[in-house]
Parts: structure tokens; C-alpha cells; sequence
């Protein structure tokens, strides 16, 4: 098994030739710091929405190589967040906001057409299903917030059977399936965007780590290690650099990890379990574990029980940790026996970035030229085209459907997570205990009284974990 940063996306889709890094003192109108989805989709709807705009985009590594392109691929609407969005917003702009990302996913598929982007973009639904008792059930509040509002076509109960004539898994019990989803080869995507961009007349630059942001009166100054962009607005698009020491909205993020695993192809036992639609699913846990199929017949699966970045901290074990990697290992094998002695041929991890919300935000920040989105917490790949729509409309100063979007909210409207060390701390021990709470769960034992009382502190002080 290959162990890397990467992973098998990147693999298989071939990386572009490197981008030269920027080595001169230039002008923009807009400058977009960070290549993954939601910087490029920033800087395609710029050009989009105003063709004549000097668009710059500028990536610390290069574009579309960070998690953007290394993530499970599920291309989700937020209607999965539809309880937690109306209890933020309110159900009218819980509904617009919930549309507007279910129009995200048919874009990226009409993108990927127009295009000609072949990111194996497949509209296949995604299911949410329970695997133990304590999982039973846990959709419910999301399916009737959602019937409250009167929605009736995007979601749909299903008991065990109907799960099973989907994917028969001996854990699998009862589940919901939201119709506005899909998947896509994620590295696939990003690197035909990155393409895209190019033929519109987007400048792009690659391994070019910002040193400095001066948002000014004059305008946004930012300084690169061999030159410098004078812009009017930035966009600032780097996900987990965010949650770092420097950063203005820092105390609004935190940063754990999600790895993956994928097997070698195994198209004989996928067929045998009959989950041949090609549907997105992941079980009910805080700690997510979501898995799907590739073209080819491989399983991809993936755990989001990594560890908390201590001060925003990316690089390390988010993206390579052989500890966590066996336990996802262990995990595929409980979820799908017939793997048992089947080959992984790749693993590879990277950083999350979570919200106290765990919903996505786009900030305007109070000078009134720069830009933010971050907060995905692992379901970005939908959200982003959308949240990257809003971006650009805010930095054109368009007032439009997006730029009104209840996620994009001032700086001074997010809610804050405790202060590092306490962040960091705090959070290893609640990953931790809600980890223990869940193993105990999956073996129908009963969690400890400890264990139970950490991991509902979170709960308590109105923090939102997992979906």
C-alpha cells in the first residue's frame, strides 16, 4: 500500500504541468489566494460574471493538490444540514440556502459537460444509514425539519430492506437517501477547473506562499517571497491556513483530519452486494465514515476520526498517519467482510476545516475588500461552487440571490471556538471520548459515564459535531 500525502486522486488523474510561482510586482483587480474548489470557483464566476476583470490566483503548493483534491469525492447538497441551517437562520432562508446548494450540484455536472471535464460526475443520490442501535433514527430531526417546510422531494426514508436492495451490508439497518448528490473524482474536478480558468484569462501561480495581506486604504497589498500583488479586493480561499496564528477569522475555526483508504478493484463483490448505482453513503456517526465506488470497481472509504491541528497546524498527520490509517483499515473490513485479505493499493489523508456551526460560512471582513469562505467540515465539494458564486459576487459589489446567502455574514457575526491551547486540548479530549462513546456503540455496549459526559460538553455549550 502507498502510504502519501496525495492519494490515489491525484494518482490517477495525472497532475498539470507546474505553474511558475509569481516573481514580479504586479496588478489585479481581484486576487484569489488558495487553488483548491473554493478559490478556483471564486475565480471562474469572476470572469464570469464580469469578463473584463483581472483575475489572480495564487496557490501555496499547487492548485487543486490540497484536500480539494484529495477528498472522498461526494458532491452533497446542504439539505443534509437542513435541521441545523434552520435553527441558525430561520426555515426561509434555511430553504433558499438549501436550493442554492442543490442548484450547485447540477452546475458542477453542467460545468464538468460544458467543459468537457471528465470527473466521472455521476448524479447518484447519497445515503445516510445507521449501523448500530444508537445510530437509529438519527436523520429524523433533519426529516421533519424538512417536512415542516413543506420540502418533499429530496428526501426519503428507508427501512433495512430498501437499504439493502441498495447495498446489502450486514450492518446496515434503516437510512434516508437525499436525491441532490452526486460523485466526482475529485482531483479530476480541480484539475479541469484549473484548466478552465487558464482559457478564460484567469493568471495563475503555483508554489507561491503568501508572506503577508496588508488591507489597507489604498487597496489589498500582498507580498509573495520573489514579488508582490497590488489588488482592490482578495478573496481569501485557503481553508485550513485560516485556522492559523495570523489569521483574521482563526478563532472561528478548527482544524482536524479525514483519511482514506482504496482498494484494489474489486467489481466481483461490489456486484455481489448489489450496490451497483454507484450511490455516495456514510453512516451516522459524529466521527463520519463514508465510502463509495470508482468507475473501475475500487472501494474508497474514508474515517473522519483524525486528529485535532494544534493551532491550525496542516501539515503532519493530517495528511500521513499510519495510526489512523489501520483504524480505517480495521473499519472497512467490519463494514465490507469480503474485503478481508484484499489488497489497498493507496492511503492518504488531510485537514478539515470545521466551523462551531459545523456549517459553511463566506465572510466579509470590515475593510470592505476582502473576502473569506471556510467551515466545509468535510462537504465542501458542493457548497464550494456555490459559496465561491457568492464570493465573487460580494467582491463585485453585485447585489444577487448568492451575495445574500444567510452564510455570508459579516466577520463579527461568527461564532468563536475557545483559544489555543485550550482549543487544541479541549478538542483532542472530546475527539477522543466521542470516539471511545462511538466504538462502545458499534459493539452495542453501553459508552462509560465519563466518556458519555465529555463527548456531550460540545452539545452543552452549543457546539455542533459531525453532521
Amino acid at each position: 500500500m502507498l502510504h502519501t500525502a496525495h492519494g490515489y486522486w491525484i494518482a490517477e488523474a495525472g497532475a498539470p504541468d507546474v505553474l511558475p510561482p509569481l516573481d514580479d510586482d504586479i496588478e489585479t483587480d481581484v486576487l484569489v489566494v488558495g487553488g483548491g474548489f473554493t478559490g478556483m470557483w471564486s475565480a471562474w464566476h469572476l470572469k464570469q460574471l464580469d469578463p473584463g476583470c483581472r483575475v489572480t490566483l495564487i496557490d501555496s503548493d499547487r492548485i487543486g493538490h490540497g484536500p480539494s483534491g484529495r477528498n472522498g469525492g461526494f458532491v452533497d447538497s446542504l439539505w443534509v444540514s437542513f435541521a441545523r441551517l434552520e435553527q441558525i437562520y430561520g426555515t426561509e432562508a434555511a430553504l433558499e440556502v438549501a436550493e442554492a446548494s442543490e442548484d450547485s450540484v447540477r452546475q458542477i455536472g453542467e460545468f464538468c459537460e460544458a467543459q468537457d471535464v471528465d470527473a466521472w460526475f455521476g448524479h447518484t443520490g447519497y445515503l445516510n444509514v445507521s449501523t448500530n442501535t444508537a445510530q437509529d433514527g438519527a436523520w429524523l430531526e433533519n426529516f421533519e425539519a424538512m417536512t415542516r417546510a413543506g420540502v418533499k422531494h429530496e428526501a426519503e426514508l428507508l427501512d433495512a430492506q430498501a437499504v439493502a436492495a441498495i447495498c446489502d451490508l450486514p450492518r446496515f439497518r434503516g437510512g434516508i437517501r437525499y436525491a441532490a448528490a452526486a460523485t466526482v473524482q475529485p482531483a479530476r474536478l480541480g484539475f479541469g477547473i484549473r484548466r478552465a480558468l487558464e482559457n478564460a484569462g484567469v493568471i495563475l501561480h503555483e508554489n507561491c506562499p503568501v508572506l503577508s495581506v496588508d488591507d489597507g486604504p489604498s487597496g489589498v497589498f500582498a507580498k509573495t517571497a520573489n514579488g508582490s500583488i497590488k489588488a482592490e479586493r482578495v478573496i481569501l480561499a485557503t481553508g485550513s491556513s485560516l485556522a492559523g496564528y495570523g489569521s483574521p477569522i482563526r478563532q472561528s475555526t478548527t482544524i482536524a483530519s479525514s483519511h482514506m483508504v482504496i482498494t484494489e478493484p474489486v467489481p466481483e463483490l461490489i456486484e455481489e452486494i448489489g450496490w451497483t448505482g454507484g450511490e455516495a453513503i456514510s453512516d451516522c456517526r459524529a466521527l463520519l465514515t463514508y465510502f463509495r465506488t470508482t468507475p473501475d470497481g475500487r472501494i474508497a472509504f474514508g474515517w473522519g476520526g483524525g486528529r485535532i491541528a494544534a493551532g491550525g497546524r496542516r501539515h503532519g498527520h493530517a495528511e500521513v498517519d499510519a495510526e489512523v490509517v489501520d483504524q480505517v483499515g480495521r473499519h472497512l473490513v467490519e463494514y465490507f467482510p469480503g474485503l478481508a485479505g484484499r489488497e489497498l493499493e493507496y492511503a492518504w489523508g488531510g485537514p478539515i476545516d470545521a466551523s462551531a456551526t459545523h456549517l459553511p460560512c463566506a465572510v466579509k471582513l470590515p475593510s470592505g475588500r476582502a473576502f473569506a469562505a471556510f467551515g466545509y467540515t468535510g462537504n465542501g465539494v458542493g457548497p464550494s461552487q456555490m459559496l465561491g458564486r457568492s464570493l465573487a459576487a460580494s467582491a463585485l459589489g453585485i447585489d444577487d440571490r448568492y451575495s445574500s446567502l444567510a452564510l455570508v455574514q459579516p466577520a463579527s457575526a461568527l461564532t468563536r471556538v475557545p483559544p489555543e491551547p485550550f482549543r487544541w486540548i479541549g478538542g483532542t479530549l472530546i475527539r477522543e471520548a466521542i470516539g471511545r462513546k462511538e466504538s462502545a456503540e458499534a459493539e452495542e455496549r453501553q459508552p462509560g459515564m465519563v466518556v458519555s459526559a465529555i463527548a456531550n460538553i460540545p452539545r452543552l455549550i452549543g457546539f455542533h459535531i459531525g453532521r
